[in-house]
């Protein structure tokens, strides 16, 4: 089968791969898309000790098992792998499971023609949703997550506060869709690259702005989601929280410094760190997509796994639109 594997840093090539063979409780899956994620970019720049080349990275995928009761079916593979029997897994929190394997990390990737999952993380597709749209539960899954964690901690509910999303990439992207679906009148995204803010207006209903030039007014939003997670964007987020308000952090560029303990303490600002989701949040984001939460599909392009390689050339190169999904 052919496969896009990282390589080293900043480098992909597509190469011939054995197929994977399914251990016990998994299946064998043809693949039919899969986007590029954030945390795809952050292994091919060379800061994800975690994955270590040579590596199939991907794991926003959709495909058909070649055996078991979801056979012949289109399914979106939920890529976190879990216990089942720890505390975190019992109570519902799979997402933070000790034991947890993430395909594309400790688990061969998808951006492959075929892949292996636990059955258990396969969600069957009604025929209302494409392949490509599916493709889109997983991020979605890690912005419902997102907006949940705000929901419980927020002073106010989210549709009468201000939102303010740091970065207009797909986890960006999809955040602010969430919001908007949860009645968040009140929403912008900080996005520095002209070519994706010329989109996002369209893809959100939400006004998108440029960081480096302008910004809202400092302490003016009730929540600020940072979907970028940098020093740089961390300082923003608790420049523009307001006292009583609430950061959650949901991107992982780097562990540079940035926020402003001195602030969050003396104006009881909460920040809040959330990973993935858990495999609720994956079943309702599938259900978002279902009944046609992403409308405009500007943002999205895709693309056939033969330009893999030159698709993370594009991203870092600031070519790219938020979303480019692979075709297999």
């Amino acid at each position: 089968m052919r496969a896009l594997y990282y390589t080293g840093t900043m480098q992909s090539e597509l190469r011939d791969a054995p197929e994977p063979v399914a251990g016990e409780g998994q299946v064998h899956l043809d693949i039919s898309h899969c986007g590029i994620c954030g945390s795809d970019m952050h292994a091919w720049h060379g800061h994800d000790e975690r994955r270590i080349p040579p590596l199939i990275l991907g794991h926003e995928s959709v495909g058909i098992p070649r055996s078991g009761k979801y056979a012949g079916r289109r399914v979106a593979i939920n890529p976190m792998h879990t216990c089942g029997d720890c505390r975190h897994c019992l109570d519902g929190d799979d997402h933070i499971c000790p034991d947890r394997q993430l395909m594309s990390m400790q688990l061969p990737g998808a951006y492959a023609e075929q892949a292996i999952a636990a059955e258990r993380n396969l969600y069957p597709l009604s025929e209302e949703i494409s392949n490509e749209d599916a493709a889109l539960a997983e991020p979605l899954a890690v912005c419902v997550h997102a907006v949940e964690v705000a929901r419980k901690t927020a002073r106010r509910p989210l549709a009468e506060g201000r939102c303010i999303v740091l970065g207009g990439g797909a986890i960006g992207v999809l955040t602010a869709m969430v919001l908007a679906d949860q009645g968040c009148k009140d929403l912008l995204i900080a996005e520095p690259n002209a070519k994706r803010r010329e989109v996002l207006e369209k893809a959100c209903a939400v006004k998108a702005y440029d960081p480096m030039s302008e910004a809202p007014e400092l302490s003016s939003a009730d929540v600020v989601f940072d979907a970028v997670g940098m020093g740089a964007t961390r300082k923003a987020a608790c420049e523009l929280v307001m006292p009583g308000g609430t950061i959650v952090h949901i991107g992982l560029q780097d562990n540079a410094d940035g926020i402003d303990t001195r602030r969050i303490t003396l104006q009881e600002i909460h920040f809040s760190g959330t990973y993935c989701y858990s495999r609720y949040d994956f079943a309702a984001g599938l259900k978002l997509l279902t009944r046609g939460l992403v409308g405009n599909r500007d943002w999205i392009e895709v693309r056939p796994l033969e330009q893999g390689a030159q698709s993370f050339l594009d991203i870092h190169e600031g070519k790219a639109p938020p979303k480019i999904i692979l075709s297999m």
